[in-house]
């Protein structure tokens, strides 16, 4: 495992090495990996790059490295010691490639991440804003609002994947963590895009599937849908609000707050002494793995060098197994809010805090609700548009949780530095 992992990131810093000695292809309708790729949503409909009949390869990156200095403790005192040490580094390789006029494709491979050290596909995709292959300015008229996606692919469901870090890629991320519960899935399907004068609609379905199969299982097909305003109102103002649709239903499993296979930041945090490890730990999945509905709200305003990011978030549904003793669904809702200053002459530096609470049924348990609250406090230097050094304090509470149960009691705080290469 160790030269396996030796080897991949050689070639990752290989890699790094040979984009610093080539300029790297413009792409169309593309959403930077650095620094100018920060607050970006969907791609735009602006056709800034010229198409000149030759196939354009990207390749890119990230490498990712944190410090970790956290303390918990539960009711049960049944935890693992914890010490201040460096978590195992996660690179990601990317594949952009521009296949013909306004047709581009996405892969994402995860070098070494926590929940899978050996190289693992994340998911990719095809993405088409014109249909020029079929005939010159075929449809033009429709496919200047119009974006398909089709792929094993990072579904579009709210906004907060936008932002997440995914794996080893965490620049658009202002924190070391994603939040707590954290919706995000790769599953097969396909996205219909329509934007024009600031409006955005979406409409996607899936095979509801993150590991593939022919098996016949329960597992059904997912709808997801967005409708959404952003706009730059003027100079110093920007402002938009989406909101979105996931819902599954007669399915063995539901994936949207499991799928992540990169693993979350804080490592080892209420994890029991002796218990198998935990990829997961600080995240809460509802578990609701026979039908699922979700919607989410985000808010997101920008003025100058402030900048303001919501989460409303509520999901429902059942786990015919788990809770079998009663027949109405369990709920779950999270809220979050992110407030963040940027400035310096590039807005290179940022500080802010976020606020990220959770509250709901655990499986098997009809009333009884238990509550997650998490407070972050911290900031960033960009060095370079692909370089960024975090600095955090986190601290997350458990309420309500039942005698018995190892959340009980339970706390985690401390601080987090991360250093992040992307390009």
């Amino acid at each position: 495992m160790k030269k396996r992992s030796t080897f991949f990131l050689s070639i990752f810093f290989i890699l790094i090495g040979s984009v610093s000695y080539a300029q790297q292809p413009d792409l169309q309708y593309f959403r930077a990996n650095d620094k100018t790729g920060l607050n970006v949503f969907e791609t735009s409909k602006q056709d800034t790059v010229t198409w000149d009949n030759k196939l354009k390869v990207r390749i890119g990156g990230a490498f990712g490295l944190q410090y970790q200095a956290l303390d918990h403790q539960n009711d049960a005192n049944n935890l693992v010691h914890l010490i201040s040490n460096f978590n195992l580094p996660n690179a990601n390789l990317d594949l952009d490639v521009q296949l013909y006029d306004g047709v581009r494709m996405h892969l994402r491979t995860y070098l070494s991440s926590r929940h899978h050290t050996e190289t693992y596909v994340k998911g990719g995709y095809i993405q088409i804003d014109k249909l020029d292959f079929i005939k010159k300015d075929f449809a033009a008229n429709i496919m200047k609002y119009v974006t398909i996606k089709i792929g094993q692919m990072e579904n579009n469901y709210g906004d907060a994947h936008f932002r997440r870090t995914d794996n080893a890629h965490g620049l658009f991320n202002p924190f070391v963590g994603n939040y707590i519960m954290d919706s995000f899935t790769t599953e097969i399907g396909g996205e219909v895009y329509y934007q024009s004068n600031g409006w955005l609609g979406m409409l996607g379905i899936t095979n509801g599937r993150l590991n593939q199969s022919v098996a016949d299982t329960a597992t059904k097909g997912a709808f997801i849908a967005k409708l959404g305003y952003d706009k730059q109102i003027s100079a110093d103002l920007r402002l938009r609000l989406t909101g979105s649709l996931y819902t599954v239903n007669a399915t063995s499993n539901t994936y949207l707050y499991g799928g992540d296979r990169g693993g979350s930041r804080y490592y080892k945090v209420m994890d029991i002494l002796g218990a198998s490890t935990n990829d997961f730990s600080g995240r809460i999945n509802p578990a609701l793995k026979t039908d699922m509905t979700s919607f989410m709200i985000n808010p997101f305003v920008k003025y100058k060098g402030l900048e303001f990011f919501g989460v409303f978030e509520t999901t429902s549904g059942r786990d015919k197994v788990a809770d079998a003793a009663f027949t109405g669904e369990r709920t779950w809702t999270q809220l979050a809010g992110e407030l963040i200053y940027r400035f310096g002459a590039k807005e290179q530096l940022y500080a802010g805090g976020r606020y990220n609470t959770v509250k709901g049924q655990l499986p098997g348990v009809e009333n009884d609700m238990v509550k997650v609250d998490r407070f972050n406090i911290g900031g960033g230097w960009f060095m370079t548009k692909n370089i960024v050094a975090k600095l955090e304090y986190v601290n997350q509470q458990y309420k309500d949780y039942p005698v018995g149960n190892s959340l009980q009691g339970g706390k985690f705080d401390g601080f987090m530095l991360e250093a992040m290469i992307a390009f």
